[in-house]
């Protein structure tokens, strides 16, 4: 079994399960056909044109989001998601910004910077009106870590319905929920249907202060539109994926009041190595046993 891998750490805990190459998609690949392909993590889909040349089995990305695949991706060439491996830490980043936003803490590191002792009351997570966009991995792993601070959390999926978690409030109810939400978190995966779903109408229907939060996919925001409700100060915004991404130097989105700000490190945890070992050992044992792979993605 062979397998390509971005970086040597990865090779290094692979050896000895297969033969195996380190190889970022950049120049000649290792070999002329290669069983599994990972390429490197949050690296440009358009990389994938790469592997025309090569004959593939699996396609094994490190993320959980698949937008743009389709447009490079050879034909022929089956791919999987990371689902599995980020939800967690990407949860724990997207409650780190709720309750740094809600409580002001970048106010408070501001004045640490210069020796300033002050507070006022600030807004917390108690009673807190959730809105949650999405209703899959990511979204259920953020509402099992806010259920703890005592927040009204409800998730807005593709069709009502009642899950383990609970209830799943429909996308025909969405519009009557905003106006009653302290907050907004987008959890979900970018594709054709929820591209600028947030939108100036989206946007317009949430009350005076309320808190968009991001921890799915930037381009689900219209970051335009998301400029002027800061610009005006009527929103807040919490934000770890973003549209255009990486963020501008020069973007306005660092300089408007009442924005936090992280870089896409939802999933950037010391863990994360350990949890994409244990998918690829998986998917190496589903293709030497001649069983389907876990996490296929129907690109089509």
């Amino acid at each position: 079994m062979r397998v390509s891998v971005p970086t040597e750490e990865l090779a290094h805990r692979l050896s000895g399960s297969a033969d195996v190459a380190v190889w970022d998609l950049v120049g000649a690949a290792p070999w002329s056909a290669i069983d599994i392909v990972v390429p490197p993590y949050q690296s440009d889909p358009s990389l994938l044109a790469v592997l025309a040349d090569v004959e593939v089995r699996l396609v094994q990305s490190q993320s959980i989001g698949f937008d743009g695949v389709a447009d490079h991706l050879p034909p022929g060439i089956a791919f999987a998601n990371a689902a599995g491996v980020h939800e967690a830490p990407a949860a724990e980043i997207g409650l780190a910004l709720l309750l740094a936003a809600q409580r002001d803490l970048p106010r408070y590191v501001s004045q640490q910077a210069t020796g300033t002792w002050g507070g006022d009351v600030t807004r917390g997570l108690l009673g807190l009106r959730v809105v949650v966009l999405g209703a899959g991995g990511l979204a259920g792993a953020f509402v099992d870590r806010l259920a703890p601070f005592g927040a009204e959390a409800v998730r807005v999926g593709r069709s009502a319905r009642r899950d383990a978690r609970g209830d799943v409030a429909g996308p025909d109810d969405l519009a009557r929920r905003l106006p009653e939400a302290d907050a907004v978190v987008v959890c979900l995966p970018l594709d054709d249907s929820t591209r600028g779903l947030v939108d100036a109408s989206f946007l317009g229907r949430l009350s005076d202060g309320a808190l968009v939060v991001n921890i799915g996919r930037g381009a689900v925001v219209d970051t335009a539109a998301l400029l002027l409700e800061l610009e005006a100060g009527r929103l807040r915004a919490a934000l770890d994926v973003t549209d255009p991404e990486p963020l501008p130097p020069s973007h306005p989105l660092w300089r408007m009041p009442g924005v936090l700000i992280s870089p896409h490190v939802g999933g950037k945890v010391a863990t994360m190595t350990d949890a994409v070992e244990s998918l690829l050992r998986k998917q190496l044992a589903a293709l030497g046993s001649g069983t389907t792979p876990t996490n296929l993605v129907d690109l089509s």
